[in-house]
């Protein structure tokens, strides 16, 4: 057998999606991988089980912008038979999740037309008193302690809130829907566990909304639906989505956004005064600290090349957010502020990406919350070290698992801005 040259993109060894890298330094890991590998790397999931990561620029709008060719219908994996049991990743890959993730075609663009709908009728000025709402009564919890930690007390609990108040969740179930929603989007083993108690939960708000509708987005995907042609059933699975994918980056915008602004010395000459800087700071996450930094994914319909590599027919392609928003070749001095540059894939590209309702929607809730923030604590600091702030160990979500932080203890509002 011949011995392949050293460092060829074509020979090298798949890259297990996991381990602390993901954690410490995925900048500096995807360059690694895009030197070693290429823009198109072989990487394995739990179980061994094979797929392609995208990390280039050029190839990751190529593979959003033809649907036709990497499809989301997922029946076309050809790994199915193959996976093990009780496979942690199932709640993100799912051969039969009849959600609007799956769909494809006309049925896919009438069902995010739904969405769309349900979302747009949203007041936004609604939605901003609701969020500022939460967030002066979360503040209110821990603002006469002067010290708290902003992830577990602040920004893992402000997204569900609001989404639940304008789904029309009871507001009692926030709590529960968070653990849920975090242990099923980070694949481990309670992963399956958080998918049924989110399932349930939504189910439940159908059925309720089915017999009582009101003033709330679920209401309003119902009758969108039914005029559709699409089922209470539909609309439970793809509550369940926007849940899923409602809160948990949205609270990680906010903890990333945060810690952007207490480390780094570009935004924090400028934290105490200025809701000036929180827009900048946001952007700026999006491009190099996402907190969506892989997508599962796409199929390949046919045999087909992407960056050099042959992806055979039914190969899974994992779309590479974050790694594609470092590409050099879209970046080329990574220590330059992006401004109001809206070219990365953060909320991903092409049929399939995050509606843009859905987008405005977790902006005024993040904005909302950092600016509350900073508002109520002006003098918020870092309570330790920039370097032992640690992250949550998936490969998905890129989120803070903590952001320990001391302020002047104020007074609580209790309801009263």
């Amino acid at each position: 057998m011949t011995t392949p040259p050293p460092g060829c993109p074509a020979h090298a060894p798949a890259v297990p999606l996991s381990g602390p890298r993901f954690q410490t330094d995925p900048t500096t890991l995807y360059r690694d991988l895009r030197r070693e590998h290429g823009p198109v790397v072989p990487v394995t999931l739990p179980g061994d089980v094979p797929a392609w990561l995208v990390v280039g620029y050029r190839e990751l709008h190529q593979v959003t912008t033809d649907a036709a060719l990497f499809t989301r219908d997922s029946t076309r994996w050809n790994q199915w038979d193959k996976l093990p049991e009780g496979w942690p990743l199932a709640p993100m890959i799912s051969r039969e999740q009849p959600s609007i993730l799956y769909t494809v075609g006309p049925r896919h663009q009438a069902r995010a037309a739904v969405i769309s709908d349900a979302l747009e009728a949203i007041d936004p000025f609604e939605l901003r008193r609701y969020a500022e709402e939460f967030a002066d009564g979360l503040i209110d919890q821990f603002c006469t302690t002067g010290e708290t930690d902003i992830i577990s007390r602040y920004a893992m609990l402000l997204p569900v809130r609001v989404l639940a108040k304008v789904y029309g969740v009871p507001d009692e179930h926030g709590p529960d829907l968070v653990s849920a929603l975090v242990d099923m989007v980070d694949g481990r083993e309670r992963a399956l566990a958080g998918q049924s108690h989110v399932q349930q939960t939504i189910l439940a708000l159908v059925a309720e909304k089915a017999q009582h509708p009101g003033p709330d987005v679920a209401s309003r995907m119902l009758a969108l639906a039914e005029k559709s042609g699409f089922t209470p059933a539909d609309v439970a699975f793809d509550l369940m989505v926007m849940a899923a994918a409602g809160h948990q980056p949205t609270a990680d915008w906010i903890g990333n956004t945060l810690r952007l602004m207490l480390t780094d010395d570009r935004f924090t000459a400028s934290l105490s005064g200025g809701r000036h800087s929180v827009a900048e700071a946001m952007n700026e996450v999006l491009w190099e600290d996402t907190p969506t930094q892989n997508v599962a994914g796409r199929w390949a319909a046919r045999d087909t090349r992407l960056g050099g590599r042959a992806i055979a027919a039914g190969d899974l392609v994992l779309l590479g957010l974050a790694a594609a928003n470092g590409d050099p070749q879209v970046r080329t001095d990574a220590s330059v502020l992006t401004g109001g540059n809206n070219a990365f894939f953060s909320f991903g590209h092409g049929e399939h990406r995050c509606p843009f309702t859905a987008q405005e929607t977790a902006e005024v809730i993040a904005r909302t919350a950092v600016e509350v923030l900073l508002d109520r604590l002006p003098d918020l600091d870092l309570a330790v070290p920039a370097a032992d702030l640690t992250r949550r160990p998936s490969p998905w979500l890129r989120g803070m698992t903590a952001l320990p932080v001391t302020f002047t203890p104020t007074p609580a509002l209790g309801g009263h801005r």
